[in-house]
């Protein structure tokens, strides 16, 4: 049972409808059912000068209908009818959701704003709520800018009262994010854990994960050296996996011919991820029915040793399947070697699998203890709260 609401009102800003995939979809409706679970009075707002990311014509554009149409229905169907907004703040912008004057209200009335992913740009109305909390989901960039003097990035960090990142390794002596001006406290992606778990649902045959296989104009070069975004570039380190073990392995990612070929001749299966994450039900019964995640992560998070983890990973770990996953620092804050696996070397990720496939009910079981214990969304955004005074 969910909480009547005790501790005040709380806006959650971030990008749903700006990119309506059921991954994103997901990692903001944890944070809301979370607050809602926790006793607060959540929202959720977009209210950007930014045109939406339409999946349809994969490209952006300034009419959100579409996207709407995908995530309201899930809003509404978890509780959260009447609690929503998106306004563009462009040219021949709309509002949906509340009003203009119901979104001025909430402004005055609200006890905090939660910016997650920081992907909310900070107006004179926004300062004027009394708690203004930025979370990090993706960590080395901002930091980085800031001791590169970026005044844009300065400005936006200095709009906000108190600082999480999902890079829970940042400040420690192994870590080479430069901390600089600001504070920064760590955090992970909540999960709803039974939104996850529904047993009904028998493993396949197949690791696989969701993902963007190259990204363009993130990379960042800092210290002498070019520090990559892109994914492609750590695949690419592991393309003979499939060929070393007789288990099926599967990327869901957009590709070219080119390198669909590629990937076929390395033994990998292959799926349009857009396609698979249009539709909140297919990505959920994607991951639930998964034998578990390999993945990779991108050079930012993993050269640098930032401890970030996945929200996806956390999922599948919620759902029960095991996870192997590249080496960023998490295994300071996580438990691996049963039902999660951090790898840095082929050999690591062979290991992981033939320790997965000897036990694999165990491993399951595993998962789900570490989804329970490290990621349940009470502990987390509880912890997060209290942290911030909230």
């Amino acid at each position: 049972m969910d909480s009547q609401p005790t501790k005040g009102k709380i806006i959650v800003f971030g990008i749903l409808f700006w990119y309506p995939l059921a991954g994103v979809t997901f990692q903001f409706l944890h944070y809301l059912i979370a607050l809602r679970r926790l006793g607060y009075d959540p929202y959720y707002i977009e209210d950007s000068g930014r045109w939406v990311y339409d999946p349809r014509i994969n490209d952006l554009s300034p009419d959100p209908t579409g996207n709407l149409e995908t995530v309201v229905p899930v809003l509404e169907a978890h509780g959260f009818t009447n609690r929503w907004a998106f306004r563009g703040q462009y040219p021949g912008g709309k509002c949906y959701g509340l009003s203009d004057s119901q979104i001025a209200t909430l402004y005055s009335e609200a006890d905090a704003f939660l910016n997650i992913t920081g992907a909310q740009e900070i107006r004179e109305e926004h300062l004027k709520i009394r708690r203004r909390i930025y979370v990090e989901s993706d960590p080395f960039a901002s930091q980085v800018k800031v001791a590169l003097g970026d005044d844009s990035m300065i400005n936006t960090l200095a709009a906000h009262d108190t600082l999480f990142t999902f890079g829970e390794n940042l400040g420690a002596t192994d870590c080479d994010v430069p901390i600089k001006r600001f504070r920064w406290l760590s955090t992970r992606q909540p999960v709803v854990l039974d939104l996850w778990n529904d047993r009904t649902v028998a493993a396949g045959p197949s690791y696989n994960t969701i993902t963007t296989w190259h990204n363009k104009g993130k990379n960042i070069d800092y210290n002498g050296e070019t520090w990559y975004w892109t994914k492609d570039r750590e695949f690419e380190k592991f393309l003979d996996l499939p060929l070393k073990r007789h288990v099926a392995f599967e990327i869901a990612a957009g590709v070219d011919n080119e390198v669909q070929n590629l990937l076929l001749k390395h033994g990998w299966h292959q799926r349009d991820s857009i396609a698979l994450s249009r539709d909140f039900e297919t990505y959920r019964k994607y991951i639930q029915g998964s034998r578990g995640e390999f993945t990779v992560a991108r050079d930012q998070y993993v050269r640098p040793k930032t401890g970030w983890f996945s929200d996806r990973s956390a999922c599948y770990l919620a759902a029960g399947r095991p996870v192997i996953t590249q080496e960023t620092g998490f295994s300071k804050f996580l438990p691996t070697g049963k039902g999660l696996f951090g790898f840095t070397t082929m050999d690591d990720i062979l290991g992981a699998v033939d320790a997965i496939e000897s036990d694999y009910e165990g491993n399951c079981r595993a998962a789900r203890e570490i989804a329970t214990e490290y990621f349940a969304t009470e502990k987390v955004v509880g912890s997060l709260m209290e942290r911030a005074g909230l």
